[in-house]
């Protein structure tokens, strides 16, 4: 029972990197697409470049970033929104 339990532990873990990693691979393709640098785009979005830099690598930004990263990279809220969706269990 304890081993089933560990796999699922291990399956809930790289879900959330897979999904924080596609996350990370959206923003980094959306921030080449705008023709922005990673610095450019984490000025703009009022954070650090480590920060940034990090989300674009699999870290899963608290949800107040959002809108500032989406503002960063020229994308409406309602159209960064659809990244955010497929990947909301990144936050869980």
């Amino acid at each position: 029972m304890s081993m089933m339990f560990s796999a699922q532990e291990d399956l809930i873990s790289i879900r959330l990197r897979s999904l924080g990693r596609l996350f990370g691979q959206c923003i980094k393709s959306a921030r080449e697409k705008c023709g922005r640098t990673v610095e450019q785009a984490a000025w703009l979005a009022g954070m650090e470049l480590s920060q940034w830099e990090a989300v674009e690598t699999g870290y899963v930004p608290h949800p107040e970033r959002l809108r500032p990263m989406a503002d960063a990279l020229g994308i409406s809220f309602e159209r960064f929104s659809p990244i955010v969706l497929i990947c909301r269990g990144a936050w869980e």
